[in-house]
């Protein structure tokens, strides 16, 4: 069994790594060890994430795909869940999560294929459960945030997300460099789109 501890972050600004402690102390006092890890900022309501995919194409039947919260990977809409689910029982890939206590019990040896049997089973379930739930969070806070966007706009208060400006121009730095969009990834921990944004400004200036 190997451990593929999985962090995201829905933007740049955002610190994919914020929960890699947890993670460590949570596989430290399993008595397991990580073999790699995972990390990206991409949104997750979009079925799209490349180190999510590169985990799971690295994986194998019996290692285990852990997150902090259920909803690091469920944030999707049904279509787009009940594909990466498919992906993930498929391969016989077992997911552990920090908030979904049931699923701890996957990180012990020696379960005989009984118990692995009722422990996936009430697992898929409850992960069913989650990821709806996930999926609702996220549409009511779009919903909010776009009730409150339309609200200032009629207040005439609507300025629209103001840009990374130091980001920005460590990417245009980066790229001026001929680093490549993976690279700046690596070293600025920043999403494939706002690399594509900045090299889209930089067209325009040129």
């Amino acid at each position: 069994m190997r451990i593929y501890p999985y962090l995201r972050a829905s933007t740049s600004e955002q610190d994919a790594t914020r929960a890699r402690n947890s993670l460590m102390q949570f596989v430290e006092e399993a008595g397991q060890n990580v073999s790699t890890w995972f990390i990206e900022n991409e949104s997750g309501a979009m079925l799209k994430r490349p180190e999510l995919f590169r985990l799971l194409d690295v994986a194998q039947s019996g290692d285990v795909l852990l997150v902090e919260q259920v909803d690091r990977i469920s944030r999707l809409n049904a279509e787009d869940w009940e594909t990466l689910k498919s992906i993930i029982i498929g391969k016989g890939i077992r997911i552990v999560a920090l908030d979904l206590p049931t699923s701890h019990q996957f990180m012990q040896k020696g379960e005989g294929d009984f118990t692995q049997r009722i422990l996936s089973a009430v697992n898929a379930m409850l992960l069913d459960m989650l990821a709806a739930v996930a999926r609702k969070d996220y549409e009511d806070r779009r919903r909010r945030q776009s009730e409150g966007i339309e609200k200032a706009r009629t207040e005439g208060k609507y300025r629209g997300r103001r840009a990374n400006e130091k980001l920005h121009r460590n990417i245009e730095a980066l790229l001026r460099d001929r680093k490549s969009y993976s690279e700046i990834v690596e070293i600025l921990s920043c999403s494939r789109s706002t690399i594509a944004v900045v090299k889209k400004r930089m067209g325009k200036r040129e």
